[in-house]
């Protein structure tokens, strides 16, 4: 069975192909932060976008990674781009298996990243946190956990607005709702994002525009330690997207 993700993006191919070939671009979507400094997630894209480019045609807009997945640009009647992951089959690589799942995932929740970045940021400098692993009680899903699971029967462009338990007051719209992710807009974050993943890795992801040091750490104590309370022991706030080998 063939797996393809994809996505619309309101900006021309040449400028979402700059946001997958340029490094200091790719930074501002990709995955998250973690390491010194974000050192972490420089040495990721490092590894995906760089090291391990299997073919690249800057004129047909096609790009391989680890010749497993091949992300292609479509150009829309209105001058959009549709962003297309086409992995490979289950099988192809097994010694990968095991996270094939995991890997569709993180590549969902990026793409939406992406067209979230370049649409309403420019694609802008951001901070992240990032809530990694499973929630210890196996029955409860991260939207509950967090106090938004009203937010699980909305559509896309619904308003929505709630406390979260961490303890921020979470105003915005349903931005994206793409299989077990639900992607939040978040209007006290710098018009940022939060995306609830549903399975795999990704127990929530925050995405923050503008914020100073002092308030950003404010966020982060919060959201990192109330994750302590009610993660598995495995789970983290630090750790890399598990995208493309790391």
């Amino acid at each position: 069975m063939t797996v393809r993700i994809e996505v619309t993006i309101g900006a021309p191919p040449d400028e979402v192909w700059r946001a997958l070939r340029d490094p200091e671009l790719i930074r501002r979507w990709h995955g998250w932060h973690f390491g010194e400094a974000g050192t972490g997630l420089d040495e990721e894209i490092r590894f995906i976008y760089v090291d391990h480019v299997a073919e690249e045609d800057p004129e047909a807009r096609v790009l391989v990674l680890q010749e497993s997945d091949r992300f292609t640009l479509h150009e829309t009647a209105g001058g959009g781009t549709v962003v297309r992951i086409t992995r490979a089959p289950r099988g192809a690589n097994p010694d990968w298996d095991a996270y094939y799942d995991d890997i569709t995932e993180g590549w969902t929740a990026f793409l939406t990243q992406l067209r979230f970045g370049v649409e309403r940021h420019g694609l802008a400098e951001r901070r992240t946190i990032a809530l990694t692993g499973a929630l210890r009680d196996p029955a409860a899903s991260m939207l509950d956990a967090l106090g938004l699971g009203a937010v699980a029967g909305l559509p896309t462009g619904s308003p929505y607005k709630a406390e979260a338990v961490p303890g921020d007051v979470l105003e915005g719209e349903v931005y994206a709702v793409t299989g077990h992710q639900r992607a939040l807009t978040v209007a006290g974050f710098g018009d940022g994002l939060l995306l609830v993943g549903g399975r795999g890795g990704i127990g929530a992801l925050l995405t923050l525009y503008g914020t100073s040091d002092d308030t950003f750490g404010d966020i982060e104590h919060r959201w990192t330690s109330w994750w302590e309370t009610v993660k598995t022991p495995e789970g983290g706030a630090e750790a890399g997207s598990g995208v493309g080998g790391q």
